[in-house]
């Protein structure tokens, strides 16, 4: 259960620059990256959709700021309201999510959701290509099939969740402490550069 069920009732509780923060840029209206749990809610998601947005796509973010007690913040997607996520929502076509899923278990991989079959089979397939166990996730809670779901908000009405293991957020740091996410590794390039290609594809 989360603490808070809305942004606005985050707001009055924390402080904002202190206990997080809020990450938005905007560009081209095709896609937006988000990471709703960022920074040390669910560690390396926000540094994953950053990069995936780059400078081509808009990019929004929620960031744990914490030492500890980031779970705190979590806002469950189907309840995610941040204002500049709706806005960058509201005027792009396509969400594609980032999230931690919890798992230590190496073999849970990526777990890729969302109502856009065509465009989650297309990433996919490229992180598969990669070497990433891709998998349908069999719980209800990480399809991400409500039409509420913030991956689902983007003007076209459809978009994809991806739930990246803790296990392979691991690989892709130095560590998932602040100071060891901002030390890449291969696989976080790797993950970076399918889904990028993914999305340039689909553009086309």
């Amino acid at each position: 259960m989360d603490k808070y069920s809305s942004f606005s009732a985050l707001s009055r509780h924390e402080v904002s620059g202190v206990d997080y923060q809020v990450l938005a840029r905007q560009a081209r209206p095709t896609f937006v990256i988000v990471a709703p749990h960022g920074g040390g809610i669910e560690p390396g998601t926000s540094e994953l959709a950053d990069a995936i947005a780059a400078s081509d796509f808009s990019f929004h973010a929620l960031e744990g700021l914490k030492p500890r007690g980031n779970t705190d913040l979590h806002i469950t997607s189907t309840r995610f309201d941040e204002p500049m996520c709706l806005a960058l929502l509201a005027q792009s076509t396509v969400a594609v999510t980032l999230h931690g899923e919890r798992s230590d278990d190496e073999a849970d991989g990526v777990l890729v959701g969302g109502l856009n079959d065509e465009l989650a089979d297309r990433i996919g397939g490229a992180l598969a290509r990669e070497g990433f166990d891709v998998r349908t996730p069999d719980d209800p809670g990480l399809q991400g099939l409500e039409p509420d779901n913030i991956c689902n908000l983007g003007t076209a009405g459809a978009g994809v969740q991806l739930e990246v293991s803790r296990s392979v957020r691991k690989t892709m740091f130095e560590s998932l402490t602040p100071n060891g996410r901002k030390h890449p590794t291969e696989r976080f390039d790797a993950f970076v550069k399918a889904i990028r290609r993914s999305l340039a594809s689909a553009e086309r």
